[in-house]
């Protein structure tokens, strides 16, 4: 297909570019839906306190701004000669590029687009090598915990180093091709784990690591290549981009090696008459994407980097961290609220908080915030049934019928101290009735 250039106007200025403001200089940008207004009960409306983040982030207001820009040229990518497919199928690598410049990914990485987190880590379950054998925690989301065949399961670490010993050993006692699966944060605690310290352990015993990135990209920088990561997975939906897709970027062989994720358009190079005559890409990327890919939300999830990148994380980890120490300060403070935490209070977090509330039902708490003061909030286990039953086992003396369950607030840009303060004194006036 010929190459086609596309024009910026800004780029095509005679005038040298300007430079770059100072990170404390650049403005936050804006979620989209940060005026919305909710019923409460009394008929009354409010502005929505939107604390649950972990669950879908808001859309930035340059992601809304990048996919109306590309819907009037919208078309198919990879097949067409106009001119309308031809710059979408521009914008849809680029957005490639974009994405693996975010994570820092080596150049011979691949970066394949999936539809979230759980689609990208059951692509890599379908490509291991024969005989693979996966270490997981289970703390994990169950994106991480489920799709694999032959897993060595470990118990929650009691702290960071615990957890790097005890993959340690699981590794030791494996033969054959070999995989480590942990997450960057804690979609239940938002505790962040060793990731840099697990990657090296994982490598002297000759194994790959997969890291579930889908809360931590959206709260701090992440770099594959200084981290020494094999593979990163991780969702748009978290990361300002609610446009359903998701990555997997990382070490192209097993995704070459791997049978198709999708058979179908797009993945084959040839196909002959008998259904088994099929030649398919080598390259991971098309040989993963068969069928008309999520265009939009791929221009959606780079646009996300773009712009979390040109606002510069000094000034949003000092915000997240501001509203998030106010958040467990303020919690610490209603009685009967217990927040979960693995690692203790004092561990490095990004902005997610669990609790329970003494007397009530993580339902009846959610219910409550939402009908009464237009709070959202998240209640239940998270998609992490075996770390929050652990959680709450240790918290509350056992849970053993499975039922019990915890509320999670989440924080991130869009996020306002008068929406903490507001979750406060809503927990408080509840639990005094």
């Amino acid at each position: 297909m010929p190459t086609l250039t596309i024009f910026n106007d800004a780029a095509a200025s005679a005038e040298a570019p300007a430079p770059a403001a100072p990170e404390s200089a650049r403005p936050i940008p804006a979620v989209v839906g940060a005026d919305l207004e909710v019923p409460v009960k009394g008929g009354r409306l409010v502005r929505y306190a939107n604390l649950d983040y972990a669950a879908s982030a808001p859309c930035l207001e340059p992601v809304s701004a990048a996919v109306t820009a590309a819907l009037p040229a919208y078309s198919s990518v990879h097949r067409g000669a106009g001119y309308a497919s031809q710059l979408t199928t521009a914008r849809y690598e680029q957005a490639r590029h974009t994405v693996r410049a975010f994570v820092g990914a080596r150049p011979s990485d691949a970066v394949v687009f999936t539809r979230n987190t759980t689609d990208a880590t059951n692509l890599l379950a379908r490509c291991l090598p024969e005989g693979t054998t996966v270490v997981v925690f289970d703390t994990e989301h169950h994106a991480s915990l489920l799709p694999w065949r032959d897993a060595v399961r470990l118990a929650p670490p009691a702290f960071p180093g615990e957890a790097v010993r005890a993959a340690d050993e699981a590794l030791a006692g494996v033969e054959g091709p070999k995989l480590l699966v942990v997450t960057a944060a804690s979609n239940v605690t938002g505790e962040l784990w060793p990731i840099a310290a697990l990657a090296h352990i994982a490598h002297r015993h000759g194994a790959r690591i997969l890291v579930d990135a889908a809360q931590f990209v959206p709260h701090r920088r992440l770099n594959l290549t200084a981290l020494d990561l094999d593979y990163v997975a991780f969702s748009g939906h978290k990361l300002y981009a609610p446009f359903g897709a998701g990555v997997l970027v990382g070490r192209g062989d097993w995704l070459a090696g791997g049978e198709p994720y999708l058979k179908g358009g797009g993945a084959v190079r040839a196909v002959g008459e008998a259904p088994e005559a099929a030649e398919w890409h080598e390259d991971p990327e098309p040989r993963h994407e068969a069928g008309t890919p999520n265009v939009l939300g791929a221009i959606a999830l780079a646009a996300a980097c773009d712009a979390l990148n040109a606002t510069g994380w000094t000034a949003l980890v000092r915000e997240e961290e501001r509203l998030l120490a106010r958040l467990r300060a303020g919690l610490a403070t209603v009685e009967g609220v217990r927040e979960l935490a693995l690692w203790g209070a004092d561990h490095p977090r990004v902005g997610i908080v669990s609790f329970t509330v003494d007397g009530f039902t993580a339902r009846e708490v959610a219910e409550a915030l939402s009908a009464e003061y237009g709070i959202g909030v998240r209640d239940g286990k998270f998609c992490a049934h075996p770390f929050v039953r652990h959680l709450l086992g240790t918290a509350d003396g056992g849970c053993e019928d499975g039922t019990a369950s915890a509320v999670r607030a989440s924080i991130g840009i869009g996020t306002t101290q008068e929406h903490v303060d507001r979750l406060i004194e809503a927990l408080r006036a509840i639990v005094a009735r």
